[in-house]
């Protein structure tokens, strides 16, 4: 039996965001560490380290549908991997990603905030019992809005390991979409480097 590491643990720093996202809300801000600390790691080392040993989301996945068999286990669609979807899922992504921004931009202009975390960009869950009386309206804004990011991809991870293998949510995460554009990116320059001897990670997870 292969020995526990440190990182194989990652999965508590997920629950533990989720948690305390829904006690108070301002623990969204949180959220930033998952979202740049994937891209660093790609920018830097070329490579998709991040996805493959530190994520606790993909490690939660890997938990519940595989360990737990919360999970169907059948093989990933073709079209979940094609880059279209990927690419695709992606844009809608970061376009909605910039909505929630602006809707930040609105409420530092003076429009009101509304308490409530949007699940699944369709569906406002009321989010009352969070105290935000005590921080500017935009702080407390951004931070429903990131969370309810992070919770939406958490509930889409949930239905793709349900459905199919555990880390399924891996294949089209737009995360890791990015991380492997980096990877790639960098690849092609190495090799322009080197003479086409480099060697990286930069399969999907």
């Amino acid at each position: 039996m292969q020995k526990k590491r440190w990182y194989d643990y990652l999965w508590i720093a997920e629950i533990t965001y989720l948690a305390l996202g829904f006690f108070n809300i301002l623990f969204g801000w949180l959220g930033l560490i998952f979202m740049f600390t994937p891209l660093m790691v790609a920018i830097i080392g070329g490579n998709k380290v991040y996805c493959n040993k530190f994520c606790g989301k993909g490690q939660l996945f890997g938990l519940l549908g595989g360990r737990l068999g919360v999970s169907l286990k059948k093989e990933t669609p073709n079209f979940l991997r094609s880059h279209w979807f990927r690419y695709g899922f992606l844009t809608f992504f970061m376009v909605m990603f910039g909505v929630m921004v602006y809707s930040t931009y609105l409420v530092f202009a003076g429009a009101q905030l509304q308490e409530a975390v949007t699940l699944l960009w369709v569906f406002k869950l009321p989010w009352n019992w969070t105290y935000t009386a005590f921080v500017t309206p935009w702080v407390a804004r951004f931070a429903f809005g990131f969370y309810g990011v992070m919770l939406t991809s958490t509930v889409l991870g949930l239905v793709s390991m349900m459905l199919f293998r555990p880390r399924t949510w891996c294949v089209w995460c737009p995360m890791g979409t990015m991380t492997q554009g980096i990877c790639m990116l960098k690849s092609r320059k190495d090799d322009t480097a080197d003479g086409g001897k480099s060697e990286t990670d930069c399969g999907v997870a």
